[in-house]
């Protein structure tokens, strides 16, 4: 049975074929198996250590060529070997860098009462990097678009000052880089690991209370911290609070932080967020009726990636359907011309249920720590429909799925971006909520 990994692996494979000879085709290319979409890039599973190893020396550039061609959501790809979680992604034994998402632009961000002051200081940064807030520290709610913003200076400055040398991470990312280093003393990891993030320019890290209470890697931040800001090279921080509230940080790092420019994003009004949805379908080639936009926004939560994942029910049922998108095609997608937000007792429970009735396995299997890929797909699924059915903060989620803060973002998000490019696991989503309302 093919999985929503396959048939993106498909289109991308279809592109790769002419640019690589046809016995190393057969023998590296054709083998390799599609298992997970992580950070927009699709994994694929080589089947021996010098298979990968040949992939990533001779191929990968070919491989990156045909993901830019086949144009299917993912951004990058990465070759794991069976029994290693080593992802192959470059010629050295060095980290990756995160791929910047070209999407993430100040163009495509949609400005509004809530987020113009954020907006305009992130863009008074990538037009002059360290001359006039540094650190420039961005906090906001989950969905608000922290995230996007950090992404845009970092592709604005690619653009316009190509000269600069740009670092784009987030706080896990750095703290498993800072981890790695000391696990591999003597093997020069620690000295690279210190000139990756103190020969940059600009450092981007996404959500960094994430280290709370880790106070090894605060460490090999403070020390990069004043490396770079001695410089005067960029320093742009986002988070889910206030500096201030950061109590788990130590307060050396929280006076630094707070001695630039703090700037919050305000969950958008519904003016703002009917032009996001207006700006989200046209990027799908789509035109939403204003009728059908408002609808969306009307009791929805302040979570643009919730809002974008109404859009896109509404868009997989049309082309389900065969039919254009109206209102009433909307209520019947998200099922709410049936279910009053009255009789409408949607629990965990349910979502469970539902989740493990639609895969046809119990909810030991849903809930427990096997990492069998159908089981993990599942339990992805699960979390992102709580998220987002469900008026639970994150860390409620987590405790009904039995996971941590981190591990609830991860598959929420994962489960977004999937949606945008498989139509399989729309649908996936889409049958399991209409069988937990119907419950």
């Amino acid at each position: 049975m093919k999985t929503q990994f396959d048939f993106l692996w498909e289109k991308i494979r279809e592109r790769v074929k002419p640019l690589i000879n046809p016995i190393s085709y057969s023998t590296f290319i054709e083998t390799l198996v599609p298992v997970d979409v992580v950070d927009r890039k699709l994994v694929l599973k080589a089947e021996t250590e010098i298979a990968a190893a040949t992939i990533t020396k001779n191929h990968l550039s070919a491989l990156r060529e045909a993901v830019a061609a086949a144009d299917v959501g993912v951004s990058d790809v990465a070759v794991i070997v069976e029994g290693s979680e080593t992802y192959a992604l470059d010629e050295s034994d060095g980290p990756d860098e995160l791929p910047l998402d070209k999407r993430f632009t100040f163009d495509s961000f949609v400005v509004g009462t809530s987020n113009k002051f954020v907006y305009n200081a992130a863009k008074s940064v990538a037009n002059a990097p360290g001359e006039n807030f540094n650190p420039l520290y961005i906090y906001g709610g989950t969905g608000l678009g922290k995230t996007h913003l950090l992404q845009a200076i970092a592709n604005e400055v690619a653009r316009t000052k190509p000269s600069l040398k740009v670092l784009y991470t987030t706080s896990e990312k750095f703290l498993n880089e800072f981890v790695d280093s000391l696990a591999r003393k003597g093997t020069g990891r620690e000295a690279k690991f210190r000139n990756r993030y103190r020969s940059v320019d600009i450092l981007l890290i996404d959500d960094i209370q994430f280290w709370a209470e880790k106070y090894g890697v605060q460490e090999a931040f403070f020390h990069t911290f004043n490396e770079l800001y001695a410089q005067n090279k960029q320093i742009v921080i986002s988070s889910d609070c206030p500096a201030k509230d950061l109590k788990a940080l130590e307060e050396r790092l929280r006076t630094r932080f707070e001695g630039g420019l703090i700037a919050d994003i305000q969950p958008p009004d519904i003016e703002t967020k009917i032009a996001i949805l207006k700006r989200k379908a046209l990027e799908k080639k789509y035109v939403v009726p204003e009728e059908v936009l408002a609808f969306l926004v009307k009791n929805s939560d302040n979570n643009v990636r919730t809002l974008e994942g109404r859009l896109n029910t509404v868009i997989f049922a049309s082309k389900l359907h065969e039919e254009p998108i109206s209102l009433q095609l909307a209520a019947t997608a998200l099922q709410e011309s049936i279910v009053t937000e009255e009789s409408m007792e949607v629990t965990p429970e349910a979502i469970v249920k539902a989740t493990c009735a639609h895969f046809n396995m119990t909810k030991e299997d849903l809930l427990g720590k096997n990492k069998r890929q159908d089981f993990v797909y599942a339990r992805h699924i699960c979390t992102y429909l709580m998220c987002d059915m469900l008026a639970l903060p994150l860390v409620s989620v987590g405790k009904e799925m039995g996971r941590d803060h981190s591990t609830v973002i991860f598959a929420r998000d994962k489960v977004a971006d999937l949606m945008r490019v498989s139509d399989a696991t729309a649908k996936d989503v889409n049958d399991i909520k209409s069988a937990v309302l119907r419950q």
